[in-house]
């Protein structure tokens, strides 16, 4: 494992300043504490610029190399989870119900201690965009980063990023060319009927027949709509209504998530949801309202940007702990609007198998943040050649 021995030397303080920012979670767009503390290490650290306020509360920090060169895009999330921890660490949270459950602490740090390294060292040409991000866990951080200009702003020609991985070993770098995580869409339907006594439904027009009417015609979706050679999820989770045995409520409300990968298919769902809903309200006779929610598009890593990944990858972790082909999961990243606007790709960062992702007893493994931040500094060096 060719792990920097430079920034091998930064684990101590890595592991000091992931577990600060796991016991200070932030949520979504309000990561300025976060931020602050980010703009803090890099003022130490002596790179060249630091914008700040992006995105609310996201930050983009250039170093310059030796020369002329490209910019290369490094992304990492900064936004916790609303969960309350049951790790029990000694850096527990110290804000209830709130816990940092899907790495986004060790990413941070990964990107810390490259940028750490990358300034001290700068044997590349060029420039390097240290971007860090609010929101993943919600609005899209990297979606409003985007439409506020960064690529543009900045100069960014290609991007990359990563995830901690608690479902592959300890160490493993995965990826693939093309999609590797799904689009993700919300669906919320509301069923409007006539409430009143239980024991004279006769008297009302009862939204829960036609509710469960819909739920099980929503199954048919993937069974009997979509492409069986195409990956589709239709996952209909939360049914609300009723507040007593003996009466028949007025609305019924009902949500869930899809997950996809085709952009026809996506619109066929969302269509055929549509149909579904509004045929069974009328064969019910009540009333029907859908919405839905188109959220992040599919991650798609471009094959240039993949493949060049894979090799740096090999050269940090080795050949026996890089995965090129790996299939792609229905779990959603909003980098898949950096994606869009740019060349990259994204890669995951096996951290060892334990508590998934969204966890309450979740903890980034501090072990593997020196090989993030070395498969960063790598592509760097290797992409900007002095």
């Amino acid at each position: 494992m060719a792990i920097i021995n430079r920034i091998g030397d930064y684990a101590e303080d890595m592991k000091t300043w992931r577990r600060h920012l796991h016991m200070h979670p932030e949520l979504s767009l309000d990561c300025h504490e976060t931020a602050a503390f980010v703009v803090e290490r890099l003022r130490d650290f002596g790179v060249d610029e630091i914008h700040e306020g992006i995105a609310q509360s996201g930050v983009v920090a250039l170093i310059h190399g030796q020369g002329d060169g490209p910019v290369t895009g490094l992304r990492a999330d900064m936004d916790a989870l609303p969960i309350e921890e049951t790790t029990g660490a000694d850096w527990t949270s110290t804000i209830p119900g709130k816990m940092h459950a899907c790495g986004h602490d060790g990413h941070t740090t990964m990107l810390l201690g490259a940028a750490r390294y990358l300034a001290e060292t700068r044997r590349f040409k060029g420039s390097v965009a240290l971007i860090f991000q609010p929101a993943e866990e919600t609005v899209g951080g990297a979606r409003i980063m985007v439409e506020e200009g960064i690529m543009e702003r900045f100069g960014i020609e290609e991007v990359y990023a990563l995830h901690t991985d608690p479902f592959a070993e300890e160490g493993q770098l995965r990826t693939t060319p093309g999609p590797i995580m799904a689009a993700v869409d919300d669906f919320h339907i509301t069923v409007r009927g006539v409430g009143g006594h239980g024991a004279y439904p006769s008297a009302c027009k009862d939204p829960m027949p036609c509710a469960l009417a819909i739920g099980q015609a929503l199954q048919t979706i993937v069974s009997r709509n979509a492409d069986p050679l195409l990956p589709l999820v239709v996952s209909l989770t939360m049914i609300s209504g009723g507040t007593a045995t003996n009466i028949i409520p007025e609305t019924i409300s009902m949500s869930g998530t899809v997950r996809s990968f085709d952009p026809d298919l996506r619109d066929m769902v969302e269509r055929r949801i549509t149909e579904i809903a509004e045929g069974q309200a009328a064969s019910y006779g009540v009333a029907v309202e859908v919405d839905y929610v188109r959220n992040y598009p599919a991650t798609v890593n471009h094959a240039a940007q993949a493949e060049f990944a894979g090799r740096i990858a090999e050269e940090v972790v080795g050949a026996s702990k890089t995965v090129t082909d790996l299939r792609p999961e229905m779990g959603a990243e909003d980098f898949s609007y950096m994606l869009e606007a740019r060349p990259g790709a994204f890669l995951f960062l096996g951290q060892g198998i334990g508590p998934s992702c969204h966890h309450p007893a979740f903890d980034f493994n501090d072990e593997v943040a020196t090989i993030g931040a070395s498969f960063f500094a790598r592509l760097i060096e290797t992409r900007h050649g002095v």
